[in-house]
């Protein structure tokens, strides 16, 4: 493991060999561990003020997922499924016991998947504006393509790594009865007017997961932990400190 310093008091940026990738990843605080996953267009810096919000109470672990931020990313690309298997590594790799599960858009799809594979490894799970749920719409779709173009256009690196697809692979959408077996208590957090993920999806969402609470947070935008940081870290406290 490799220690680094990051530009805030409290959080370390790490290195660790995660099944032969190496993944960088940050670490604050002290008590039950929380794992926070960032979405598809950024990195573990997301939660900057996450984790210096619930660092008192809790240990948070704030990884790059292969292909993103500092961790290792391959020419070739990844699967949903080299995802899910990176997280589940990377819990096993650090020994976390039973963590509740944070993941925003992509890496809310990424935790799913986890869960999905081992019902009894998260203690909890929240979700936020959550791929995996049901499609992007149409104009989501086009501002991801024109982000992706001015990118190329300045030729600045794309944030995020090649998505390869396999049979039985649904980016946006698992099943009904997927959903239907999650037994982690579910907090699903939303902005109201969403470009990518309408309130619509989170709304089916919230029927479909046993006991699952949808909570949404005003506005437009997509990024509801940045966005509306205060009161989106005052929600996923009292979550987390809840029975």
């Amino acid at each position: 493991m490799i220690k680094e310093t990051e530009g805030r008091a409290g959080i370390e940026g790490l290195k660790l060999n995660v099944n032969g990738h190496r993944a960088h990843y940050l670490k604050a605080g002290g008590g039950p561990p929380v794992v926070l996953v960032h979405g598809g267009a950024s990195d573990s810096h997301d939660w900057f003020d996450t984790m210096t919000a619930l660092a008192h109470r809790y240990t948070l672990y704030a990884p790059d997922l292969i292909g993103f931020g500092q961790s290792d990313r391959n020419e070739v690309g990844y699967y949903l499924s080299d995802f899910r298997d990176f997280m589940l590594d990377f819990i096993n790799a650090l020994q976390l016991e039973k963590p509740a599960l944070v993941g925003h858009s992509f890496g809310a799809r990424v935790c799913l998947d986890v869960a999905f594979q081992n019902h009894e490894l998260a203690r909890k799970l929240v979700l936020v504006d959550a791929s995996g749920l049901g499609k992007v719409t149409r104009f989501g779709s086009a501002l991801t393509t024109v982000f992706w173009a001015l990118r190329k256009l300045f030729r600045r690196p794309q944030p995020f790594p090649r998505f390869l697809a396999k049979e039985g692979e649904d980016y946006d959408q698992v099943s009904i009865d997927e959903l239907a077996g999650l037994t982690a208590p579910t907090l699903l957090v939303w902005k109201r007017h969403d470009p990518y993920l309408p309130l619509s999806i989170a709304r089916r969402a919230e029927k479909l997961i046993p006991g699952a609470r949808l909570e949404v947070l005003p506005g437009y935008g997509h990024a509801p932990h940045q966005q509306n940081s205060q009161a989106f870290n005052r929600l996923l406290l009292d979550f987390l400190d809840g029975g």
